[in-house]
């Protein structure tokens, strides 16, 4: 029991620490945005230009508009939108201030202050059919008709050192017998081109998604209340 128990909770730390880092990671991404709409601000009104501060869409100067703060991803910058890298690749994230140390060591682009995300790995996990991502692939190995219900699976996955996806939890499934085909699939799905991280093989983390017939909503949940 205590082996089991000890098991468990690894698995909850892990899971709590993966959120914790996420929490982080939108913060920095928050307060860094806050910050550039003040100096942008503040930098506008001296010339009388209007800035878009807390959604609101005013009148600005192009090289206003266009003050963020630098964002590095595994040492490298980056202009891509770094909200988008999903909570699990994320190993570590880092926030420096706009100050005379950071603007030295990183140049002018980092007046706005420097994002650092440092991730799991070198290179993201690749799926093995080109042109199709792992949720179409799957979602089209899993027959259900049009005139089946709504459903929905949520499975959490790790890709091995060797390439192979391998259902680690359940997070969601609304009915049994898509999810017995649904990790069908993916038993039988082709391998996969593993993560890497200075140049070796390592695992990698993903949610697979998979709601069925594709266009059909999901029906809304009943609850009972008692007074």
């Amino acid at each position: 029991g205590n082996i089991f128990a000890g098991i468990s909770f690894e698995r909850e730390k892990r899971s709590m620490s993966r959120y914790i880092v996420w929490g982080v990671f939108v913060s920095a991404v928050v307060l860094c945005a806050v910050a550039s709409d003040a100096r942008a601000a503040f930098r506008a009104s001296a010339t009388d230009e209007s800035v878009e501060v807390s959604g609101v869409s005013r009148r600005l100067r192009p090289e206003v508009s266009a003050q963020r703060p630098l964002c590095i991803v595994n040492g490298a910058p980056t202009e891509e939108d770094i909200a988008l890298i999903p909570p699990e690749d994320i190993e570590r994230v880092e926030t420096l201030p706009a100050d005379e140390e950071t603007i030295a060591r990183y140049g002018a682009e980092a007046s706005n202050g420097v994002i650092l995300v440092t991730l799991r790995y070198d290179e993201p996990a690749r799926f093995g059919v080109e042109g199709v991502s792992f949720g179409e692939y799957i979602a089209r190995q899993v027959r259900w008709d049009a005139d089946e219900p709504a459903a929905r699976v949520i499975l959490r996955y790790t890709v091995t050192p060797e390439g192979r996806a391998v259902v680690a939890a359940e997070l969601e499934s609304t009915d049994k017998r898509l999810k017995r085909r649904v990790l069908k699939a993916v038993e039988e799905a082709p391998d996969w081109h593993p993560a890497m991280k200075a140049g070796v093989p390592v695992v990698s983390e993903g949610v697979l998604r998979i709601q069925l017939p594709e266009g059909k909503l999901m029906p809304l949940r009943m609850e009972l209340v008692l007074r």
